[in-house]
């Protein structure tokens, strides 16, 4: 297992497969890359570099984007990294518009797991998040992901002031129903416009103080200490708070990989980017690429101390 200088293990390859996307939410921190990008690996190409990191005990494996599902070939995706040695756990973050014809194929490709990006159980606020009218297909989506048994079906809730705020408890009451988990997640400020953050950032003290009066118990999770809620009435609450804190960095066990092949040791920079993919098309040995890996997890610190 590769250890950065920080003595902070690598065990997760979060992969970011296209840059384009079918909506356009302000809040979007496009996994820290503003470039903007054409290129985009093939599924061999993914293969073979979730190869390299599984053969360093790299074995959870995030696809993300943009919008990960308008790749023709997702399910090609996930079935070779599926087929990779000692990968445990392939999980995928969406926004759910096209998850109700990709569910089942998905999880008969190998899929573990799906995060949703959804906001609001409510029309217009929908539209007024995302600049679009898909709700109802969004719904869809998640009740076929859970009836195909991806598991767990995670709701990714961006939480605005005035916007979807006075909803979380509804929100809560939608996901029990179909044992999904809600994710409460807190506007950055390092990754939207100042003007935006002040206007729709909602601070999560009081909410928290809420879910603990109702939890039965309270989990710290190893990944950046998020906490996460079992209520008392069957409801799963995870809250992410702002990123740019020392607790996610102490205890950041990701590397990213974006959509053009470059390996991103840190979310909040882009100055330290290694390409490995162009190495790989010009027939490098996999010892070659091994060394690439190593090199940029011995690039990442801490961002925030």
């Amino acid at each position: 297992m590769l250890k950065d200088s920080y003595g902070r293990p690598v065990t997760n390859l979060r992969i970011s497969l296209t840059q384009r996307c079918n909506l356009a939410c302000p809040f979007c921190h496009k996994e820290g890359d503003n470039r903007h990008l054409q290129i985009e690996m093939t599924p061999q190409e993914i293969q073979r570099i979730v190869s390299i990191a599984a053969s360093f005990d790299v074995d959870k494996i995030k696809l993300t984007g943009g919008e990960p599902l308008l790749r023709e070939d997702i399910q090609e995706v996930v079935a070779r990294i599926r087929a990779v040695p000692r990968i445990s756990d392939i999980g995928i973050t969406t926004n759910g518009i096209l998850l109700e014809e990709l569910a089942a194929p998905l999880k008969a490709a190998g899929l573990d797991r799906v995060n949703v990006s959804l906001g609001t159980l409510r029309k217009e606020t929908y539209r007024k998040m995302t600049g679009v009218d898909a709700l109802d297909k969004v719904l869809r989506g998640v009740s076929e992901a859970a009836r195909v048994g991806l598991k767990p079906v995670k709701l990714n809730m961006v939480v605005l002031r005035g916007v979807n705020d006075d909803q979380i408890w509804e929100m809560l009451d939608f996901s029990k129903k179909d044992g999904l988990v809600l994710q409460l997640i807190e506007v950055e400020s390092d990754t939207s416009e100042e003007e935006y953050y002040k206007l729709f950032h909602r601070d999560f003290s009081a909410i928290e103080e809420t879910l603990q009066s109702k939890a039965e118990r309270v989990v710290i999770r190893d990944m950046q200490h998020r906490r996460k809620f079992f209520l008392k009435d069957d409801g799963e609450v995870e809250v992410v708070r702002p990123m740019h804190n020392t607790e996610f960095c102490a205890h950041c066990t990701r590397i990213r990989l974006t959509s053009d092949g470059k390996l991103k040791p840190c979310l909040f920079r882009s100055d330290n980017l290694i390409d490995i993919l162009t190495p790989l098309r010009k027939d490098a040995s996999d010892e070659e690429l091994r060394r690439l890996f190593t090199q940029a997890v011995t690039m990442r610190k801490p961002y925030f101390i």
